[in-house]
Protein backbone atom coordinates (compact mmCIF):
# COMPACT_ATOMS: atom_id res chain seq x y z
CA UNK A 1 0.00 0.00 0.00
CA UNK A 2 1.20 3.70 -1.09
CA UNK A 3 1.15 5.92 1.94
CA UNK A 4 0.94 9.74 1.17
CA UNK A 5 2.66 12.09 3.95
CA UNK A 6 2.05 15.86 3.65
CA UNK A 7 1.96 19.60 6.04
CA UNK A 8 -1.55 21.39 5.19
CA UNK A 9 -2.28 24.98 5.48
CA UNK A 10 -5.58 24.98 6.94
CA UNK A 11 -8.34 27.94 6.95
CA UNK A 12 -8.93 28.67 10.57
CA UNK A 13 -11.65 31.01 10.41
CA UNK A 14 -9.67 33.52 8.66
CA UNK A 15 -5.92 31.98 10.43
CA UNK A 16 -3.60 29.41 9.09
CA UNK A 17 -2.75 26.97 10.43
CA UNK A 18 -0.51 23.88 10.28
CA UNK A 19 -1.65 20.42 10.20
CA UNK A 20 -0.33 16.83 8.87
CA UNK A 21 -2.05 14.92 6.60
CA UNK A 22 -1.27 11.14 6.11
CA UNK A 23 -3.59 8.59 4.05
CA UNK A 24 -3.41 5.79 1.81
CA UNK A 25 -3.06 6.56 -1.91
CA UNK A 26 -6.39 5.04 -2.95
CA UNK A 27 -7.92 7.07 0.51
CA UNK A 28 -9.92 5.84 3.16
CA UNK A 29 -11.93 7.02 6.53
CA UNK A 30 -11.44 10.00 7.81
CA UNK A 31 -9.64 9.80 11.39
CA UNK A 32 -8.63 13.18 13.54
CA UNK A 33 -6.06 13.26 15.68
CA UNK A 34 -5.66 15.83 18.56
CA UNK A 35 -1.87 15.75 19.73
CA UNK A 36 -1.54 15.60 23.77
CA UNK A 37 -0.34 18.95 25.70
CA UNK A 38 3.17 18.79 23.76
CA UNK A 39 2.35 20.31 20.38
CA UNK A 40 2.34 18.38 17.49
CA UNK A 41 5.30 16.56 17.95
CA UNK A 42 7.03 13.62 15.78
CA UNK A 43 5.22 11.00 17.54
CA UNK A 44 2.00 12.11 16.57
CA UNK A 45 2.86 12.56 13.04
CA UNK A 46 4.28 9.12 13.28
CA UNK A 47 0.76 8.12 14.60
CA UNK A 48 -1.11 9.25 11.48
CA UNK A 49 1.70 7.25 9.47
CA UNK A 50 0.33 4.25 11.42
CA UNK A 51 -3.18 4.78 10.96
CA UNK A 52 -2.69 5.37 7.04
CA UNK A 53 -0.72 2.34 6.91
CA UNK A 54 -4.32 0.45 8.49
CA UNK A 55 -6.46 2.46 5.60
CA UNK A 56 -7.73 5.26 7.36
CA UNK A 57 -6.89 8.84 6.20
CA UNK A 58 -5.22 10.84 9.71
CA UNK A 59 -4.92 14.55 9.70
CA UNK A 60 -3.36 16.09 12.96
CA UNK A 61 -3.80 19.53 13.39
CA UNK A 62 -1.59 21.86 15.37
CA UNK A 63 -3.40 23.03 18.13
CA UNK A 64 -0.77 25.02 19.24
CA UNK A 65 0.43 26.81 15.93
CA UNK A 66 4.10 25.55 15.68
CA UNK A 67 5.20 25.33 19.92
CA UNK A 68 6.57 21.96 21.08
CA UNK A 69 7.30 21.23 24.89
CA UNK A 70 9.86 18.85 25.78
CA UNK A 71 8.92 18.83 29.59
CA UNK A 72 5.75 18.38 32.13
CA UNK A 73 6.35 22.12 32.93
CA UNK A 74 6.34 23.90 29.63
CA UNK A 75 4.09 21.36 28.07
CA UNK A 76 1.61 22.69 31.22
CA UNK A 77 2.69 26.01 30.43
CA UNK A 78 1.58 25.61 26.68
CA UNK A 79 -1.51 23.64 27.67
CA UNK A 80 -2.84 26.71 29.93
CA UNK A 81 -1.64 29.27 28.30
CA UNK A 82 -4.17 28.20 24.94
CA UNK A 83 -7.30 29.90 24.10
CA UNK A 84 -10.11 28.05 23.91
CA UNK A 85 -11.62 29.80 20.91
CA UNK A 86 -9.00 29.43 18.53
CA UNK A 87 -8.21 25.83 19.43
CA UNK A 88 -11.94 25.53 18.70
CA UNK A 89 -11.52 27.06 15.45
CA UNK A 90 -8.21 24.91 14.75
CA UNK A 91 -10.09 21.30 15.40
CA UNK A 92 -13.13 22.21 13.14
CA UNK A 93 -10.96 23.44 10.59
CA UNK A 94 -9.49 19.96 10.45
CA UNK A 95 -13.16 18.61 11.15
CA UNK A 96 -14.46 20.36 8.05
CA UNK A 97 -11.26 19.34 6.25
CA UNK A 98 -11.63 15.76 6.91
CA UNK A 99 -15.26 15.68 6.10
CA UNK A 100 -14.89 17.27 2.85
CA UNK A 101 -12.31 14.79 1.87
CA UNK A 102 -13.61 11.26 3.16
CA UNK A 103 -17.05 9.57 3.22
CA UNK A 104 -18.80 11.93 5.03
CA UNK A 105 -18.31 10.64 8.85
CA UNK A 106 -15.00 10.85 10.72
CA UNK A 107 -13.29 9.48 13.57
CA UNK A 108 -11.64 10.91 16.19
CA UNK A 109 -8.41 10.11 18.71
CA UNK A 110 -7.14 12.19 21.16
CA UNK A 111 -4.50 12.12 24.23
CA UNK A 112 -5.04 13.86 27.51
CA UNK A 113 -5.78 17.72 26.17
CA UNK A 114 -6.49 16.38 22.81
CA UNK A 115 -9.06 13.94 24.60
CA UNK A 116 -11.11 16.47 25.76
CA UNK A 117 -11.54 18.54 22.61
CA UNK A 118 -12.17 15.36 20.74
CA UNK A 119 -15.51 15.20 23.15
CA UNK A 120 -15.93 18.90 22.73
CA UNK A 121 -16.15 18.34 18.51
CA UNK A 122 -18.26 15.19 19.37
CA UNK A 123 -21.24 17.33 21.22
CA UNK A 124 -20.87 20.24 18.78
CA UNK A 125 -21.40 18.00 15.33
CA UNK A 126 -22.61 14.73 16.65
CA UNK A 127 -24.16 13.89 13.44
CA UNK A 128 -20.61 13.37 11.42
CA UNK A 129 -18.25 11.68 14.34
CA UNK A 130 -18.80 7.91 14.63
CA UNK A 131 -15.87 6.89 16.26
CA UNK A 132 -13.69 8.49 19.51
CA UNK A 133 -10.86 7.28 21.27
CA UNK A 134 -10.05 8.52 24.63
CA UNK A 135 -6.46 8.42 25.82
CA UNK A 136 -6.24 8.86 29.37
CA UNK A 137 -8.29 12.17 29.24
CA UNK A 138 -11.09 13.11 30.82
CA UNK A 139 -13.60 16.04 29.95
CA UNK A 140 -17.09 17.35 30.89
CA UNK A 141 -19.77 18.17 28.28
CA UNK A 142 -23.51 17.71 27.31
CA UNK A 143 -22.92 13.96 26.66
CA UNK A 144 -26.66 14.05 25.20
CA UNK A 145 -25.45 16.20 22.13
CA UNK A 146 -22.83 13.42 21.28
CA UNK A 147 -23.57 10.52 18.65
CA UNK A 148 -20.37 8.92 18.58
CA UNK A 149 -19.15 5.63 20.05
CA UNK A 150 -17.04 5.45 22.09
CA UNK A 151 -13.72 4.15 23.42
CA UNK A 152 -11.55 4.79 26.27
CA UNK A 153 -8.10 3.82 27.61
CA UNK A 154 -6.76 4.65 30.98
CA UNK A 155 -4.01 3.64 33.40
CA UNK A 156 -5.00 2.62 36.75
CA UNK A 157 -1.93 3.95 37.82
CA UNK A 158 -2.10 7.02 36.23
CA UNK A 159 -1.69 10.44 38.92
CA UNK A 160 -2.44 12.82 36.51
CA UNK A 161 -6.18 11.45 35.39
CA UNK A 162 -6.91 9.30 38.34
CA UNK A 163 -9.23 6.86 37.50
CA UNK A 164 -12.56 7.68 39.11
CA UNK A 165 -12.82 10.42 37.17
CA UNK A 166 -12.77 8.25 34.06
CA UNK A 167 -15.11 5.67 35.75
CA UNK A 168 -17.55 8.93 36.30
CA UNK A 169 -17.25 9.66 33.40
CA UNK A 170 -17.99 6.82 32.12
CA UNK A 171 -21.64 6.50 33.85
CA UNK A 172 -22.51 9.96 32.80
CA UNK A 173 -22.09 9.14 29.49
CA UNK A 174 -24.02 5.96 29.36
CA UNK A 175 -26.96 7.52 31.76
CA UNK A 176 -27.25 9.49 28.70
CA UNK A 177 -27.27 6.73 26.34
CA UNK A 178 -24.21 6.32 24.86
CA UNK A 179 -22.47 2.98 23.44
CA UNK A 180 -18.75 3.34 25.37
CA UNK A 181 -16.08 0.88 26.40
CA UNK A 182 -13.43 1.99 28.52
CA UNK A 183 -10.56 -0.47 29.00
CA UNK A 184 -8.18 -0.32 32.24
CA UNK A 185 -4.36 -1.30 31.74
CA UNK A 186 -2.90 -2.29 35.10
CA UNK A 187 0.59 -0.51 36.01
CA UNK A 188 -0.13 1.74 33.01
CA UNK A 189 0.16 5.81 33.80
CA UNK A 190 -0.34 8.71 32.10
CA UNK A 191 1.06 9.14 28.00
CA UNK A 192 1.27 5.11 28.51
CA UNK A 193 1.19 4.64 24.51
CA UNK A 194 3.43 7.10 23.81
CA UNK A 195 6.57 6.12 22.28
CA UNK A 196 8.90 8.87 22.98
CA UNK A 197 8.03 9.05 26.72
CA UNK A 198 9.63 7.59 29.66
CA UNK A 199 6.17 6.08 30.88
CA UNK A 200 5.53 4.30 27.99
CA UNK A 201 3.92 0.79 28.28
CA UNK A 202 4.42 -1.40 25.20
CA UNK A 203 3.02 -4.38 25.89
CA UNK A 204 -0.13 -2.35 27.18
CA UNK A 205 0.15 0.28 24.33
CA UNK A 206 0.40 -2.80 21.87
CA UNK A 207 -2.89 -3.76 23.40
CA UNK A 208 -4.38 -0.74 23.39
CA UNK A 209 -3.91 -0.05 19.52
CA UNK A 210 -5.36 -3.31 18.42
CA UNK A 211 -8.48 -2.32 19.99
CA UNK A 212 -8.53 1.28 18.51
CA UNK A 213 -7.99 -0.23 15.22
CA UNK A 214 -10.65 -2.95 15.55
CA UNK A 215 -12.98 -0.46 16.76
CA UNK A 216 -12.14 2.63 14.16
CA UNK A 217 -12.60 -0.57 11.37
CA UNK A 218 -15.80 -1.33 12.55
CA UNK A 219 -17.40 1.84 13.16
CA UNK A 220 -15.90 3.79 9.96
Amino acid sequence: MSIQKSEIILDANGKPVNAYLASPSNGGPGVLVLHAWWGLNPFFKELCGHLAEHGFTALAPDMFQGQVAETIEAAETLAKSSEDQVVNNIVVAAKDYLLAHTDGKIGVIGFSFGAAWALVAGAQDSGKISATVLFYGVYDVDFSKVKSKILGHFGDHDEMEPLDGAQAMEKAMKDAGLDVTLHIYPGASHWFVETDRPEYEPAAAKLAWERTYEFLKKNL
